[in-house]
């Protein structure tokens, strides 16, 4: 009985540290993603979003919100640098109830668009036609 005790709490000590590392492997994983999409390098970020799906099977609506660029999220960091090839993706890549959420300050992706006169960029367009 007491062998039992001793396997089971080393067993979920060994799960904490193994979910602790990956928590540590995912960030570093994900830690060019800003770089990629102020480079407007879609071909790079699909080939970031496939290895981050494959390895810790997490898709781009998983790890999103975690994401901050400056202080912005991924889509507005995309509009603020006129990345419209990664911008676009990733609207269409996100569930579209995600879209239409409001964001970390309370704001949906098109509010504050509409309040930063980026309501003409070609990713707000897409971003309409998905919502």
């Amino acid at each position: 009985m007491l062998k039992i005790v001793k396997t089971s709490i080393a067993i979920a000590a060994a799960s904490f540290i193994v979910a602790g590392s990956a928590h540590a492997d995912i960030n570093e994983a994900l830690q060019n993603i800003c770089t990629i999409v102020k480079a407007d390098d879609k071909g790079e970020l699909r080939k970031k979003m496939k290895m981050v799906q494959s390895d810790y099977r997490m898709q781009l609506q998983d790890y999103y919100s975690g994401i901050s660029c400056g202080g912005q999220s991924l889509i507005r960091t995309a509009m603020l640098n006129n990345a419209v090839e990664t911008g676009t993706m990733m609207v269409k890549k996100m569930p579209k109830g995600d879209l239409s959420n409001p964001e970390s300050d309370g704001k949906t992706i098109v509010a504050w668009a509409a309040e930063n006169g980026l309501d003409s960029s070609p990713i707000v367009a897409a971003l309409n036609e998905r919502i």
